[in-house]
């Protein structure tokens, strides 16, 4: 079932941990190649019996970082170096009968030093085979500042290759046969608190590494008006952890970690099948969907600590914990589409899943050679049940109405043994289910040439919504006009999402609007506008209760955890031609959160509402501003160049972190086809 939910999409790879920066601050541009600039014919050339397009840009790009270097790292980190921007290769048969192929395509960027890579092939022979490959690789560094100090920091490697074989791509029986594979390497920071001391944790350098791998083998078939299509999957993954310390390392306190090894390897298996069969007879068309995974892991993890604590007595600790899990998936959809008549169409579909995962593991402490052992058990279960009817009636060519009205019914149960065989504590068991019901209703709407409206509504409610901020009584609007007229293209949206979950043991609501609008104009050739705004609020609001105090902590109640945001955002951009060679563009992008309107943190009571207090809002500013000018030299050849500012300012640290931070970057490029 589909539940309304703030939906934000990230169309860049530059994150910004632990803000919530909108979509149109993420998709900004940047100043990082020549951007569909051409060299050569478009019409391409020819070679023996194929068309050949290609273009080719070399560069070099550079970088001066002031203020936070770790947070410009996890935001943006691009650095110096020589690169390959970007290439494209296309070489295509001119009668589609090639002696060894019918088409060859590649197209890369970033490759050398650019911290986002990528590059994607394929080639294929018409009627016999087509092989499909892709190829990615992220720098990804966190400095851990805002949650640890820079204590939890990351810097990893991510790569991740995928490939898919198809023969007789073309006919009605089709045989697939792929690979994938991803990994994650680098070295980590985390901490450790040992020996039983509060406020005393440890840092710990580990390596990561993680590795993924999937294996698929399956056919398409297609027989008269049914098409069906058979897939069988293995998924293995395996991470090995490993953390050491070979000299002494003070905590925070007056405890000593000497000694520390730390070895944690995990092992998943998951097989599986698919199948998907589709019919379509005159006013019917049927989809019928099956998945099953077996889900198998084991682990273990072994761990020594030795130093004194902060009464300075000596310790000698050593852990083991090893374990096997089960988590079998099962899932069926089934949606059917009737066509009564020209004017009315009706979707039905219900879906079931079904997820168990159960296993047992051991742990084992030995505390200064005394030893503690214990046995854990624990089985969740989730049946999950869904059903949607949708209604749309087409009153006239240019104006139709839809509704809908979706059910779902979710049982969750649990079992857990806290204790060894025989202990009272055993067998604790626990189950719940909820049901939600919605109903959607909406408009399509063009009521003059060029311009298009949309509007629809969702109202829900949940009897007995599984976690405090799940969705109970909520609502959805979402509206969306679009002018398109020859050279000029205007829009504006609206969406607003409510939610609230006030039950007895606490409350819970959050409100999310979203306001945008976008605007575009070709002046005339070699001149073209954009533009776009957007204003994103949210404010959530929770009730909180936890133990705090020392020496012996108590229930604080009372509070409110609270968190507001207003974030706008504005893209600009300007492409025109200079002079009969030359072609510039400019473009800058801002991104603000004004917060709530604080300026600056106040100070509180007690110390727990300062805390909460302190994380309730992040006012900031974010903006870049760009340049890129390119320049042809012949039909083959051009001259680029880029500059681009990144600037950002918090008004306030969180947790009197400061992670403002300045970078001047650009490159300088040979675009050519040879």
């Amino acid at each position: 079932m589909r539940v309304t939910a703030m939906k934000t999409t990230l169309l860049s790879i530059l994150l910004i941990p632990g803000l919530a920066i909108t979509q149109q601050a993420l998709a900004q541009q940047n100043a990082a190649s020549a951007d569909g600039e051409q060299v050569g014919s478009a019409a391409g050339d020819t070679w023996a019996k194929y068309n050949v397009t290609q273009s080719w840009e070399l560069g070099y790009r550079f970088a001066s970082i002031g203020g936070n270097e770790g947070k410009y790292r996890s935001d943006v980190n691009y650095r110096d170096g020589v690169r390959l921007l970007g290439s494209s290769l296309a070489i295509h048969s001119l009668d589609g009968h090639g002696h060894w192929f019918d088409e060859i395509t590649l197209i890369t960027a970033g490759l050398g030093n650019d911290p986002y890579q990528s590059a994607t092939f394929r080639i294929q022979k018409n009627r016999l085979y087509r092989y499909d490959m892709l190829w990615r690789s992220n720098d990804y560094f966190n400095p851990g500042l805002t949650v640890a100090s820079g204590e939890h920091l990351e810097d990893t490697t991510h790569r991740w290759q995928d490939h898919e074989l198809t023969l007789f791509p073309q006919s009605a029986f089709r045989i697939h046969a792929g690979y994938g594979r991803r990994t994650e390497n680098g070295p980590t920071l985390t901490t450790e608190q040992e020996f039983n001391s509060q406020g005393d944790p440890f840092p710990i350098f580990q390596n990561s590494r993680e590795q993924y791998n999937e294996y698929r083998l399956g056919f398409d078939a297609k027989v008269k008006a049914f098409r069906l299509t058979v897939q069988r999957r293995w998924e293995y993954f395996r991470e090995d952890l490993a953390g050491s310390v070979t000299v002494p390392e003070a905590g925070t306190g007056p405890a000593l970690l000497t000694g520390f090894q730390s070895i944690g390897p995990y092992r998943g298996r998951t097989p599986g099948w698919m199948g998907n069969l589709i019919g379509e007879y005159k006013w019917i068309v049927m989809n019928a969907r099956a998945t099953y995974t077996g889900g198998t892991g084991d682990f273990v993890q072994n761990e020594t600590a030795v130093g004194t604590d902060r009464f300075g007595n000596a310790q000698n600790l050593q852990v083991a914990v090893s374990g096997t899990g089960n988590r079998p998936v099962l899932t069926g959809d089934f949606s059917m589409t009737l066509f009564p008549s020209s004017r009315l169409s009706v979707i039905n579909n219900s879906s079931v899943a079904d997820t168990r995962m159960d296993g047992n593991n051991g742990f084992l402490e030995t505390a200064n050679f005394f030893n503690f052992y214990t046995v854990n058990f624990q089985f969740l279960g989730i049946r999950l049940f869904t059903n949607s009817t949708d209604v749309r009636y087409r009153v006239s060519k240019k104006f139709d109405v839809f509704g809908g009205y979706r059910y779902a019914d979710r049982l969750i149960r649990s079992i857990e043994d806290t204790g060894s065989a025989g202990s009272p504590l055993s067998g604790v068991s626990a189950e719940q289910s909820n049901h939600t019901s919605a109903g959607v209703a909406g408009i399509n709407w063009l009521p003059l040439t060029g311009l298009r409206m949309h509007v629809e509504g969702e109202l829900g409610y949940n009897d007995n919504p599984f976690t405090p901020i799940s969705l109970k009584d909520y609502h959805a609007i979402r509206a969306r006009t679009q002018y398109r007229r020859k050279s000029v293209s205007f829009g504006a949206g609206y969406q607003e999402n409510y939610n609230n979950n006030s039950i007895v043991v606490t409350s819970y609501s959050s409100h999310a609007r979203s306001y945008s609008a976008d605007a575009s104009w070709t002046a005339k050739p070699g001149m073209s506008f954009d533009a776009s705004y957007s204003k994103l609020h949210l404010d959530t609001i929770g009730g909180i209760a936890f133990f705090a105090g020392a020496p012996f902590p108590s229930l604080v109640t009372g509070l409110d955890s609270i968190y507001v945001s207003n974030i706008h955002a504005l893209n600009v951009g300007v492409r025109f031609a200079v002079a009969a060679r030359a072609d510039l563009y400019l473009g800058y992008s801002l991104t603000k959160d004004t917060g709530d309107g604080r300026s600056e943190l106040a100070a509180q009571s007690t110390p727990a509402a300062q805390v909460f207090y302190n994380v309730q809002t992040f006012p900031l500013t974010y903006q870049t501003p760009l340049i890129r000018l390119s320049v042809r030299i012949s039909e083959k050849l051009r001259w680029n160049a880029g500059y681009q500012y990144y600037g950002y300012h918090e008004e306030f640290g969180l947790l009197a972190q400061d992670q403002n931070y300045r970078a001047n970057t650009g490159y300088t490029s040979l675009l050519w086809a040879f």
